[in-house]
């Protein structure tokens, strides 16, 4: 929805909503609390609008960008061979290295970012900047110039989660908030749809090995990237042209832009076949500084930049750090949590990012080592992993186990599998420990998505979860670093 002067009609976008003049109702309350006043109203009306069509095509293309959170580094570790080989590179995790330092700079600018310029605008631009940039990747003439692309693709895919997920909560029902978790399910059809992709065309067209190894004999890596770059480019039409996204009435309403918050819930309204009653009048003025009807009919007085400031940074401050460590069994928990979220964030990408290429070097080893037999084993494992989440979904309702011990289980079963892997004498025995290894690390993360929040009070969850966040990502930036420093060829267990 394009910006509005102060004393500007409404978008054509939006059909007109009843207006009143507003009372300056907020003298008792300073602008956060006016703004959790407001924000507690818009969501009332959201609840009682319900469920529809909106939210459902929402929900659709919403699940583009938790796809292409999993998608691209997963596209990354399958090129990582042939890339090796083509450019004979000495040190391979230097491409994994900046792939997590631009998912780590997305998550930042982005996350940042939808609060100060709009939802809507990030929301459109993420997965172009990837498709451009992976497409780019593509033509690449040099390892480095593959490592920049990398890098500014997930920049894009960096920004899909902190985003999209802000987006679908603010147009969501609380009764319907369940759908945050069923989305992930577009994480582990992305896994399986790159290994698909891959097994034919990086597998049928890259060079046995890095002696003479040409350009022309080794394009499986560049028609996969150019595929999986026009989907990319497929999803970001699709968001740009075929669904037509609102902004969110809680950023506008921050900003002081009251009518144009009201139209936006009004517009939900009418493409649900609803009616809603909310009116201008409803909302505060998210000022100390008295009536904010003089600036314009169309634009009260917003939160001043200093506050949006202090509002977006109250989940940070050292009291609310401080709650979550506040008895010694809430301390304990938080600081497990944070260790166990960033080992997890050097293991994983430590171990799947090279899975690929362990497989082909093992496979050498075995007599087996074709990157077509490399690449259709990746595809087996993508589809065991995928009913790990589905087991991980039951066991935790089950009182024999619960989270804690559906998690104990899964950990240990998946340490038990890569231990297990280094002693593999064959491929077809790699490949069946590392299967149940994807199954049970499936599970692993279906039950920390769901324990991790659960632990921490609600006022201040956002808080746990930002710290785990952070000790994750900051976990992935590491793992390439260890994997510097290491003998990928060894079969000596690293994680």
């Amino acid at each position: 929805m394009p910006d509005h002067d102060d004393s500007e009609p409404p978008s054509p976008e939006l059909a007109p909503v009843p207006e009143s003049a507003p009372l300056n109702r907020c003298a008792d309350l300073d602008a956060s609390g006016a703004y959790k006043l407001n924000v507690n109203i818009l969501n009332r009306a959201i609840q009682e609008i319900g469920m529809g069509r909106y939210q459902w095509q929402l929900f659709g293309v919403v699940g583009f960008g938790w796809a292409c959170d999993n998608l691209w580094p997963i596209v990354t570790s399958l090129i990582l061979l042939p890339v090796t080989y083509e450019f004979d590179v000495s040190q391979p995790p230097i491409l994994l290295l900046a792939q997590n330092m631009g998912l780590l700079v997305g998550a930042l600018f982005w996350g940042f970012g939808c609060d100060i310029f709009g939802r809507r605008m990030a929301f459109n631009m993420t997965i172009g900047i990837t498709a451009v940039f992976s497409l780019a990747a593509a033509a690449a003439s040099s390892f480095a110039g593959v490592c920049i692309l990398s890098a500014l693709w997930s920049i894009g895919v960096g920004g899909n989660l902190p985003v999209d997920s802000a987006i679908f909560l603010e147009f969501l029902p609380g009764s319907h908030q369940y759908l945050l978790t069923v989305l992930s399910i577009n994480w582990a059809l992305a896994q399986l749809l790159a290994n698909l992709v891959a097994w034919p065309l990086v597998g049928g067209y890259t060079c046995p090995s890095a002696d003479g190894c040409t350009r022309a004999g080794n394009v499986g890596w560049r028609y996969f990237i150019a595929a999986m770059g026009g989907l990319a480019l497929l999803m970001s039409i699709t968001r740009y042209f075929l669904f037509t996204l609102l902004e969110s009435p809680k950023f506008l309403m921050g900003k002081g832009e009251h009518y144009h918050a009201v139209a936006v819930v009004h517009e939900v309204a009418k493409r649900n076949g609803k009616s809603c009653n909310l009116t201008t009048d409803e909302l505060h003025d998210c000022s100390d500084s008295g009536d904010g009807y003089e600036r314009g009919k169309y634009h009260r007085q917003g939160l001043s930049a200093r506050d949006r400031l202090k509002i977006f940074l109250e989940p940070f401050s050292m009291t609310q750090i401080r709650s979550l460590f506040s008895t010694r069994r809430r301390g304990l928990a938080t600081t497990l949590m944070i260790i166990i979220w960033g080992l997890i964030g050097i293991a994983f990408p430590l171990y799947n990012a090279f899975l690929p290429y362990l497989q082909h070097e093992r496979g050498i080893e075995f007599g087996d080592g074709s990157t077509y037999l490399t690449y259709r084993n990746s595809l087996i494992i993508a589809v065991a992993s995928i009913p790990g989440s589905l087991v991980g979904g039951v066991m935790v309702e089950m009182p024999q186990f619960g989270r804690k011990g559906t998690l104990t289980l899964a950990t240990i079963m998946t340490g038990i599998c890569l231990l297990a892997s280094t002693s593999a004498t064959t491929s077809s025995a790699l490949l069946g420990w590392n299967c149940a290894y994807g199954f049970n690390s499936s599970l692993v993360y279906a039950v920390l998505y769901a324990y991790t929040p659960e632990i921490f009070e609600s006022r201040n969850r956002g808080t746990g979860n930002a710290l785990v966040s952070a000790s994750n990502r900051l976990g992935g930036i590491l793992a390439p670093v260890v994997a510097l420093m290491t003998d990928l060829q060894s079969t000596l267990p690293v994680v």
